[in-house]
């Protein structure tokens, strides 16, 4: 039985490059309202409105970690896609 990794390392590549995409846009998403919290913040910072900073702080910490996880399901290089090819013993004697 394959695992995860091993099934999607020997994915067609069309199949891969809609991975990688979904993938991009998943992190994308996921910077932007990184960007937006951190924004929110220092605003909120800035107007003495310093409640707002321990749960946006939490929240970003979420969301890196929910990124770098996400990290596990990029597909891996071209060089690991290599099949092993079996060796017969017509391969020893010739």
């Amino acid at each position: 039985m394959s695992t995860f990794r091993e099934g999607q390392n020997q994915a067609h590549p069309n199949k891969t490059s809609t991975l990688i995409l979904a993938l991009i846009m998943v992190l994308m998403a996921n910077v932007s309202i990184q960007i937006w919290l951190l924004y929110t913040t220092l605003n909120n910072a800035l107007a003495n409105n310093k409640d707002i900073a321990f749960p946006a702080f939490i929240a970003s910490l979420v969301l890196f970690l929910i990124g770098f996880f996400w990290l596990y399901y990029l597909p891996g290089g071209i060089k690991s896609r290599r099949i092993k090819k079996k060796v017969t013993l017509n391969d020893i004697y010739h």
